[in-house]
Parts: C-alpha cells; sequence; structure tokens
C-alpha cells in the first residue's frame, strides 16, 4: 500500500510557474513509478508526466512538452512536476499516481495509487 500526498497547488496568473510536489507517506518510491495526471472540469482524467521507478526515464504529453519538467529527490521520498509557462488551458486537479510498471505508461488503469489532488488554476 503506497499513500500519495499531494502539494503546491494554487492560483498563478499566465506565464507563471508552479512547482507540486507528490510525497510517499512513510515510506520510498523506490519500486514505483510515479506519474502525474490531470482531470479539467468536465473532462478525462488525462497523463501529464511520468518518471520511472529507477528515475532513468521520463515521459510527458505533448501539450506539456517542454513545459514541465518530473523529477524526484535521491531519497526517492518525493517526486515534483516543475510548471513553467503555464496557460488557463492547464487549470485542472493534478493527481499523482503511483504503478509497479517499471516504465512509465499513459494508462490511468495501470495505475493502483492515487493521491487526493491539488488544484491549479491558471488566471488569463
Amino acid at each position: 500500500q503506497v499513500q500519495l500526498v499531494e502539494s503546491g497547488g494554487g492560483l498563478v496568473q499566465a506565464g507563471g510557474s508552479l512547482r507540486l510536489s507528490c510525497a510517499a507517506a512513510g515510506r520510498t518510491f523506490s519500486r514505483y513509478t510515479i506519474s502525474w495526471f490531470r482531470q479539467a472540469t468536465g473532462k478525462e482524467r488525462e497523463f501529464v508526466a511520468g518518471i520511472s521507478w529507477t528515475g532513468g526515464s521520463t515521459s510527458y504529453a505533448d501539450s506539456v512538452k517542454g513545459r514541465f519538467t518530473i523529477s524526484r529527490d535521491r531519497a526517492k521520498t518525493t517526486v515534483y512536476l516543475q510548471m513553467n509557462s503555464l496557460k488557463p488551458e492547464d487549470t485542472a486537479v493534478y493527481y499523482c499516481a503511483a504503478t509497479t510498471q517499471r516504465t512509465v505508461v499513459a494508462s490511468k488503469n495501470e495505475y493502483d495509487f492515487w493521491g487526493q489532488g491539488t488544484q491549479v488554476t491558471v488566471s488569463s
């Protein structure tokens, strides 16, 4: 069982930056691939970015490539999503999720554990 706790959401103007954090409560992420998903009002939950359990590979949705960066700390207790050049269309609830898959997968059905979500709102 993995408990995930997100933080770092908030309100920001277009062009601004935010950094989201996903912490593993009471354990490390050493055997989990971690990804960020987001869900805007009235839309499906979609993949944003992921990092493999070794930290050796990352993957991004086309809509965020070049603007968002996913990383994990050396202790493998926290995964970060640095979001730059934010746009109003990035507004959503952002969730982190964990899977035992060794590589990043974009399908939300492959993830066994989810955080509670953190709201990101980008004003124009």
